[in-house]
């Protein structure tokens, strides 16, 4: 059995969760809170109903190399979460759980997990998984602030300074 590794992320929005999770809902936002070096492209037309079973595919570029990827909605609970699981893509297995929870009227805290196993265990997940993984979920943080925050945090010194 392949090992699994798991990742978990959270942040704050400052919108009401009916609004964060209606941005989560369109597809197409997927690729403005991707970084631009995957090269990912939404191949399936726009717009997308996302339900259970919802189908989209992906193409992307990974290390340079191109990559596609299909998904499936296997959880729709809206505006509290949705799951989206890889069926055929780089992974040996995905599963990312969007978990949306109601802070107050204006405040949304987003929660990802993300369950993965890669082909070829943990020298390759060490090696050229993690740190990617990683790093995705860092840029995604950051234009999440920058999209749907109304006053993002400040991520790096101004730049007269």
């Amino acid at each position: 059995m392949a090992k699994k590794y798991k990742l978990k992320y959270e942040q704050i929005i400052e919108q009401p969760i009916e609004k964060v999770f209606d941005f989560f809902s369109r597809a197409e936002n997927l690729e403005r809170i991707t970084p631009h070096w995957l090269k990912f492209k939404i191949i399936t037309p726009i717009p997308i109903k996302m339900q259970v079973g919802t189908l989209i595919d992906y193409k992307l570029k990974i290390k340079g190399f191109p990559v596609k990827w299909r998904t499936a909605i296997t959880n729709w609970d809206p505006p509290y979460e949705f799951n989206d699981e890889q069926l055929k893509g780089p992974y040996r297995s995905w599963v990312h759980r969007h978990h949306f929870v109601k802070l107050s009227e204006n405040e949304t805290k987003v929660i990802d997990t993300i369950e993965y196993s890669v082909w070829g265990g943990s020298f390759i997940n060490w090696l050229l998984v993690s740190r990617d993984v990683q790093s995705i979920f860092k840029f995604r943080k950051v234009a999440l602030d920058a999209l749907l925050n109304p006053y993002p945090p400040m991520t790096s010194p101004l730049p007269w300074k």
